[in-house]
Parts: structure tokens; C-alpha cells; sequence
């Protein structure tokens, strides 16, 4: 028989202390598949984890030292071995017995004397038996891979299109995709540092930061809706068009909003991404916008977007305004422990705040000719 025949013949693997047994198998086997024998239970267990591995055994229940059903219960405890099925050689008829193979994990009992025939068809059943969970194991493991390909190929869509609608916004107002980055990393990174913090603990776990980072570049998608003439304004607000200003928090929300109605279904990155956009403007004391909330009423995930933003307008160069260094920002956000910030997080703050500033310098913004500014 040609030699690419031969391999694609499935291995069974004998198993009986009697010559005479292991013989009548070989013939009545051999010419279909390949073949394995042991004539002990050590060598059995041996030739079973050999690569690769059979896939069907046919093991006599009683051998000496180790007897078939110890055989086939260490083979059910193997890693490699736990799914090959085992049929069970014996003389014996008493149901206990047969209950006995069945209970360690044997598939089928054929009773001696061995009838070829009977062999034949045994083996050939339980072949195909095994193929065919062979094939759906195939399939589903196929399935789960185009599942988890297509689920990443939706959270690229995704975060692109998160960034594409924040950085929408961020044109408007003259700012760049960079700031979006930039509030992003420093989100991550005070989220991380408070993540052990008995007040935050329960909602910092990795999943509700990762939700919360994806969800900030929407911090001020509501600009949006604010006229071109009050954001690119160079100079101080009026008070009427800093009211007008202050509606960015609540145009952000419902815009959001919207979003979730036309899904029709929860999001909980849409969730933080609508707490973030109407929070982050909001103040520990109460003295911010648009709902004048205070303390633990503003959403943990605002209250961080709060720092990170306020941290990243400072050491930034705006038309209103030059860049502030690093060392009188980070005294602005502490001053402002308990009045705009949250003390805690201002705390979490104080201990990354190099980390801050390594974000402000990696993300920094390029001049037209090319420079860092």
C-alpha cells in the first residue's frame, strides 16, 4: 500500500495480554487501519500519549499488574488522552462488571471469544462516531475564530469611529486628535493609580476602565453645537456666550442619548461615554456645570475625565492662551483638591503626575514646521 495511503489511515491501538486475542485483532484490522499494540497497561498508557495520539483503543479488562479499567481511568485523567475512545475486550457478562468499564469511561464492551465480524463493525462505528465529533469540534472551533476575528473587526470600527466623531468635535475648536490621545492615557493612568482605593475599588476593575478610556475622546462631542464664533473666540467670554458654552455638556448627552435609542440596547461604553460628556465640566463643590452637582452625584468616570482634561488645557498652548509647565499645573489641580477635584483622585494624581507629564510629551502637538509645542 502506497505510503500517503498508509498515513491517512486513523490508529487504533491494541491492548491485551493474550497473543492469540491480539492477533485475531491484527488481522481482522489490519488492512484498514494502522495499528498499535501492547500486550501490558504501562505500555498501553506509553504508545497512547504518542504522537499522534489513536483514535480509537481497544483494551482487554483483565491484565495483570495494572488491569484495564486502572488503564482506562489514567487515560481519562490525561491531557492528551481524555478524549480517545475505549472499547472494552472481555469475557466477562455480569452487568456490574460491564457498569464497572462504563463508570471509568469506556465507550462500548465487545465480548470474547472475539468475533471478527463484530470487531469490525464495533471499530467501524465508533470511527465514525469519532469523526464526526472530530468534524463539529473542527467547525466550532472554526466558528469561534470567525466570531472573535469579526468581534475585533467591531471594536476597530468602533473606536475609529469614536475617535473620528471626538476629534469632529476637537476640529471645531481648533484642538487636535493628539488631545484626545492625551486625555485618553491620562484617564488610564489615574484610573489605574486609584483602582485599589476603597471608595473606587468597586468600579475601577479593568473592564469599567478599559469602557471608560474607549468612551473619553466624546468628552466634548457636544461642541458641536456651539457657534463657530464663540469656540474659535480669541479673547475672554462674554457672560452670555459663556452660557451659551455651557450648553456643550448637555448638547454631548443628548447626542449620546440619541445613540443609544437608535441601538436600541445597552452600551455601557455609550454609558460612560454620556456620563464623561456631561460630567467632566461638573466640580467637587458644586460650582460647575450644567446640573451644579457635587461630590459622589458626579459620576466617578466624569470626575476623572475632569482632571485629565483640565491637566491637558493647562500644559497646552491655546489661542487664548501660552502652555503652563508642568510644575504649575500639577499646583493648579492641587489647589484644587476639594473645591474642583475630587481629594481623592487629586491624591492619585499627585503620585503619577510624572506619568502625566511623560503622556503631555509623548502626544505633545507638532507646529507647521514640525517643532513640538
Amino acid at each position: 500500500m502506497p505510503d500517503a495511503e498508509q498515513n491517512d489511515r486513523q490508529i487504533i491501538l491494541l491492548v491485551d495480554d493474550t497473543p492469540a486475542n491480539l492477533a485475531v485483532l491484527n488481522e481482522c484490522l489490519k488492512d484498514t487501519y494502522k495499528l498499535r499494540i501492547a500486550n501490558h497497561g504501562m505500555q498501553a498508557l506509553a504508545l497512547a500519549e504518542r504522537d499522534p495520539v489513536p483514535d480509537l483503543i481497544l483494551l482487554d479488562v483483565m491484565m495483570p499488574n495494572m488491569d484495564g479499567i486502572e488503564v482506562c481511568q489514567r487515560l481519562k485523567e490525561g491531557v492528551k488522552t481524555s478524549d480517545i475512545p475505549v472499547i472494552f475486550l472481555t469475557a466477562k457478562t455480569q452487568e456490574i462488571d460491564e457498569l464497572s468499564g462504563f463508570n471509568a469511561g469506556a465507550v462500548d464492551y465487545i465480548h470474547k471469544p472475539l468475533n471478527p465480524a463484530i470487531v469490525q463493525a464495533r471499530v467501524k462505528n465508533h470511527i465514525t462516531i469519532q469523526n464526526l465529533k472530530n468534524s463539529i469540534r473542527l467547525h466550532n472551533q472554526t466558528l469561534e475564530e470567525r466570531v472573535e476575528q469579526r468581534t475585533q473587526e467591531l471594536l476597530k470600527i468602533q473606536d475609529a469611529t469614536i475617535l473620528a466623531m471626538g476629534v469632529m468635535a476637537e476640529l471645531r475648536d481648533e484642538e487636535t486628535g493628539l488631545h484626545l490621545k492625551r486625555t485618553q492615557e491620562y484617564l488610564r493612568c489615574l484610573a489605574r493609580a486609584v483602582a485599589d482605593h476603597p471608595r473606587f475599588v468597586a468600579q475601577l476593575d479593568p473592564d469599567s476602565i478599559a469602557g471608560m478610556v474607549k468612551s473619553a475622546p466624546l468628552h466634548d462631542i457636544g461642541k458641536v453645537g456651539v457657534p463657530d464664533a464663540i469656540l474659535h473666540k480669541p479673547a475672554k467670554l462674554t457672560d452670555e456666550e459663556f452660557t451659551i458654552m455651557k450648553n456643550h455638556p448637555t448638547y454631548g448627552r443628548n447626542i449620546i442619548r440619541e445613540v443609544e435609542r437608535m441601538l436600541g440596547e445597552e452600551s455601557v461604553f455609550l454609558r460612560y461615554a454620556r456620563e464623561i460628556a456631561y460630567g467632566h465640566q461638573e466640580k467637587w463643590d458644586g460650582s460647575g456645570y450644567p446640573q451644579g452637582a457635587k461630590g459622589d452625584e458626579i459620576p466617578l468616570s466624569a470626575r476623572l475625565m475632569a482632571v485629565a482634561d483640565v491637566y491637558d488645557a493647562l500644559v497646552s498652548k491655546r489661542v487664548y492662551k501660552a502652555a503652563f509647565s508642568h510644575e504649575t499645573a500639577v499646583n493648579i489641580i492641587v489647589q484644587g483638591k476639594g473645591r474642583h477635584f475630587d481629594p481623592d483622585l487629586v491624591e492619585g494624581f499627585i503620585q503619577v503626575a510624572e506619568q502625566f507629564q511623560a503622556i503631555a510629551l509623548q502626544y505633545a502637538d507638532k507646529t507647521e514646521d514640525g517643532l513640538v509645542s
